[in-house]
């Protein structure tokens, strides 16, 4: 870390996160990367996100110092993750200047925030668009140059009450602090990159091994634990029966006796007892995977989930022995897919466009399903052809031939 640089102190949370005021999952990885990380060195700062400082998960005296000193703090509330939420109180509170706050477009604002200058940026889920993220570099460097050099009050705290003031941590307990930054050689951030360039080489045994240290240095973030679930019971190492039962541990840790309202989370515990029940045909794991699924549908409405639930409601019907359930099962199933190829709507009119995104690949994999579960296989044949076209990985690939074929076997006798 150059130590000569004028420092830009992160606050946001990180990976996937659902804004449950508006059902929406964002990558604020993304947001990270592609917008305040460029516009930051854009501007001349060495930027810091907050969860490579964090020591044992503990919102250490490094966190606190770069609060209280940083010459420039950016706070993402998009999805108002609470240690975010938390940290840009205290830069409130102590610090009077230097403090930007952006934001997701779409979704409230808090009452406390809401007489906040906030700079708005569009996410798409999976990605920034490339336009947006040109957009978003150039106005908030602008805005980071207006920020530091006037010097205007932005803290509420500084604006409302007069007279207050800010408490000063000594200028060589902070050198000295910086510098034991510089020395560290494993920041979560990092690892966490480390981890999903493993997952995208298929190599899930070492992704979940990176994924596991960075859960263990930060426990509060859910994230990690969910993609440490998934790697595992990607691996299936040292068997996959095992590895589904290692997985359902991890991911049980953020829904115990299994309630969550985290839509990522409850698609995970679906994934894994339908899983469970392809090796051990064992009804109870059917049902399960059914519910959670379901949960997951409900709460955010989209495809990933969706898609999941209708296949489940196929198999239960392949397995009920009552008519009546059995007809019930296979139309709530096809009531499944019209609603969310309803859902996909936009991305279906964009691709007829020939506007084809790479960030919008899964749900072409499920537009392409849905139609071959409601025999439109012209259609289902045109949406395969074109995941096929912008899959990354060959477990994506594989991933969807598995629920293909599985589609088929079960709507196709």
């Amino acid at each position: 870390m150059a130590k000569s640089k004028k420092i830009c102190f992160v606050i946001m949370g990180f990976g996937k996160k659902t804004d449950f005021s508006t059902g929406k999952t964002l990558d604020l990885d993304k947001t990270y990367k592609n917008i305040i990380q460029p516009a930051s060195e854009l501007s001349g700062f060495q930027c810091i996100r907050a969860d490579e400082i964090q020591d044992a998960g503990l919102i250490d005296k490094s966190m606190y110092a770069l609060l209280m000193q940083a010459d420039l703090v950016i706070a993402d509330i998009s999805t108002f993750n609470p240690n975010a939420i938390y940290e840009l109180g205290i830069r409130h509170a102590v610090r009077p200047y230097s403090t930007i706050v952006i934001k997701e477009e779409e979704g409230r604002i808090p009452f406390d925030l809401d007489h906040t200058r906030t700079f708005h940026y569009k996410h798409l889920g999976e990605d920034i668009g490339a336009d947006e993220a040109e957009r978003c570099q150039r106005e908030l460097a602008e805005k980071i140059k207006r920020v530091t050099e006037d010097s205007f009050v932005d803290s509420p705290l500084y604006d409302f009450i007069h007279g207050i003031t800010p408490p000063q941590i000594p200028k060589s307990e902070y050198q000295r602090i910086i510098s034991d930054m510089a020395d560290r050689e494993a920041h979560i951030f990092a690892i966490a990159e480390k981890a999903k360039n493993h997952m995208l080489e298929s190599e899930f045994v070492e992704a979940a091994k990176l994924w596991e240290k960075a859960a263990d240095a930060a426990p509060s973030e859910d994230y990690f634990l969910q993609q440490q679930a998934l790697s595992i019971y990607k691996s299936k190492s040292p068997s996959e029966a095992t590895a589904l039962a290692d997985a359902l541990r991890v991911i049980e840790r953020l829904a115990p006796d299994g309630e969550s309202n985290d839509p990522e989370t409850l698609g995970l515990i679906g994934a894994i007892y339908k899983r469970m029940w392809f090796l051990n045909s064992d009804i109870e794991c059917l049902k399960r995977a059914v519910d959670f699924y379901s949960k997951g549908f409900q709460i955010r409405n989209d495809y990933y989930t969706g898609e999941n639930y209708a296949l489940c409601l196929d198999m239960m019907s392949g397995v009920e022995t009552d008519e009546d359930e059995k007809t019930y099962y296979t139309i709530a199933a096809r009531k499944a897919r019209k609603q969310i190829i309803k859902i996909l709507e936009d991305i279906e009119t964009e691709i007829e466009n020939g506007n084809v995104d790479i960030n919008s690949k899964w749900a072409v994999a499920t537009l392409s399903n849905c139609y071959f579960g409601l025999s439109e296989d012209e259609k289902g044949d045109k949406f395969e052809k074109v995941f096929m076209a912008l899959a990354e990985a060959e477990w994506e690939k594989s991933t969807f031939m598995e629920s293909k074929e599985k589609l088929f076997e079960l709507t196709r006798k």
